[in-house]
């Protein structure tokens, strides 16, 4: 956005700099093409007075001397004509027919040259002019100016120049100018947009620091500070009374479970067992509930800096730590890895202990002589995990229910456990910049895959 917002500048600055300089370079070439029409117009009045007063051939020597002579100082051309348009007396380069007719034209009708064509440093190169001889209807010639431009030109392309480099110089102070406004305006909203993207990554305390810029991003900043302190406040209020609730409700369920232990040596044989029996599973389950919710609110409450990890590390670590478990289950866990890396971003451990909430999950529905797989690589700049089973998958209206926390399908409500697990992983996903998804597997099975950012 800067640049953009420079670019912005610098083209308005620069048309700016177009307007003012163009005009003023192309009056001044105006103007010195005027100065020269008025200058050599004087020298072409003074020849038509002297053809005008032409009678003898003394008077006719005296105009060629004085015309021979300004076409040597000058390098002019000079031609006098009679009424019908023959040639009296010449001097220095001719005119060209082409270009005389219609300024000779207007003279012989009593009318002087008052325009010329813009000198620029370009050219032309001769300008023509012409006086009349004589006045009104006692017209009895003309006087024809082949005027070169070399001074003009050379006049006009100093200042031309000079006015180039003045339009170059300003709009460079402007460039400054605008490069400084630019860094004041957006350094609030690079502020901003840092503090943004950490608070949406998880980090609660950052705080928009930038006090400059225009009074509304100020006041943006402050009323941002005060969102994200409300923020702060209510996530955290939230995460206590979970932690709270879980961690007080442990001392009475624990003892709860144990009276239930006590009580069962106490039972008559018959249907109570029974009863009993469910009483001690539920409260065995509310038990790892509280268990979860303890361990969710830790991870939500978790700001920890991300690190540079080896996923294909981490994976052999908790394959070969599940293999036991996967093995006296009737089930075959194996990895499929490169020969080096890949290589994530994330916070401490976050792979092993997201493999590990997903693996448990795959003990517990994957049935007897299934087989897990577990592979890694890198796609898309991304580092990718996945964990595939060929167990009897999940349908897929209820995929995206796996990653909800207490989410159970109604054919698994019995299965032990408290719901949280894939919730909990997901989180550490999310913390980490990455995300938890899952997927269908062809012809039957479940595909759980982590996407972290590579290192």
């Amino acid at each position: 956005m800067r640049r953009r917002l420079l670019a912005v500048l610098m083209v308005l600055m620069g048309a700016a700099t177009l307007l003012l300089s163009v005009p003023l370079a192309g009056s001044y070439a105006s103007g010195r093409t005027e100065h020269l029409l008025l200058q050599r117009r004087a020298d072409a009045v003074r020849f038509a007075d002297l053809a005008d007063r032409v009678r003898t051939a003394a008077d006719r020597a005296e105009l060629s001397t004085e015309i021979r002579r300004y076409a040597q100082l000058y390098g002019a051309g000079v031609t006098v004509v009679d009424a019908s348009g023959r040639v009296i007396a010449r001097a220095g380069p001719g005119v060209a027919r082409s270009s005389a007719d219609d300024v000779l034209g207007r003279a012989l009708t009593g009318r002087s040259t008052e325009r010329l064509p813009t000198v620029r440093p370009w050219g032309p190169d001769r300008v023509v002019l012409a006086e009349p001889v004589g006045r009104d209807e006692r017209v009895s010639g003309a006087v024809l100016l082949a005027v070169p431009t070399t001074a003009a030109r050379r006049d006009v392309t100093v200042r031309w120049v000079l006015i180039a480099g003045g339009a170059l110089t300003a709009f460079a102070a402007a460039a400054l100018v605008a490069a400084g406004i630019t860094r004041w305006l957006m350094r609030p909203v690079r502020d901003l947009d840092r503090a943004v993207a950490a608070l949406a990554s998880g980090s609660l305390q950052t705080r928009a620091v930038s006090d400059t810029g225009p009074p509304e991003l100020r006041s943006l900043r402050r009323h941002f500070n005060g969102m994200a302190e409300a923020v702060a406040d209510s996530l955290g209020r939230q995460r206590a009374f979970v932690a709270d609730a879980s961690h007080q409700l442990r001392n009475p369920l624990a003892t709860l479970v144990l009276q239930l232990e006590n009580v069962e040596p106490h039972l008559a044989p018959g249907p109570g067992r029974k009863e009993h029996a469910r009483a001690l599973d539920e409260a065995e389950r509310l038990e790892e509930l509280l268990d979860g919710l303890l361990a969710l609110a830790r991870v939500e409450a978790a700001a920890v800096e991300r690190t540079v990890q080896d996923v294909a590390r981490a994976v052999r670590e908790r394959v070969t730590a599940w293999e036991p478990v996967f093995e006296a289950s009737d089930l075959t866990l194996t990895a499929a890895l490169p020969p080096e890396g890949p290589w994530a971003r994330a916070v401490p451990d976050a792979v092993g202990r997201i493999l590990d909430a997903v693996l448990d999950n795959a003990v517990k529905f994957v049935p007897s002589g299934g087989s897990v797989v577990v592979t890694a690589e890198c796609a898309d700049g991304e580092t990718v995990v996945r964990v595939r089973d060929d167990g009897p998958g999940v349908p897929d209206d209820q995929l995206p229910l796996l990653t909800r926390r207490f989410a159970r399908a109604p054919e698994h409500q019995n299965v032990p456990g408290s719901g949280l697990g894939l919730a909990i992983a997901d989180e550490i996903a999310r913390l980490s910049g990455g995300r938890l998804g899952t997927a269908g597997c062809s012809p039957h099975g479940l595909v759980v895959e982590l996407r972290l950012p590579s290192a």
